[in-house]
C-alpha cells in the first residue's frame, strides 16, 4: 500500500474516463515494480 501513496494520494484527472487510465496506469506501474522483484531462479543441471 505504501507504494501506492508513492505514486500519489488521490487521482489527479477530473474527467471518468482519464482517471479510469490513471488507475490502470498506476497498476501496471505497480506489477512491473513487483515483477522487477522477483528472483528468476533457473535449474542447473
Amino acid at each position: 500500500m505504501n507504494c501506492v501513496k508513492l505514486l500519489g494520494q488521490r487521482l489527479m484527472s477530473r474527467d471518468f474516463d482519464r482517471q479510469v487510465a490513471e488507475v490502470q496506469i498506476r497498476a501496471a506501474v505497480l506489477n512491473r515494480f513487483t515483477a522487477l522483484g522477483i528472483p528468476m531462479t533457473v535449474a542447473a543441471g
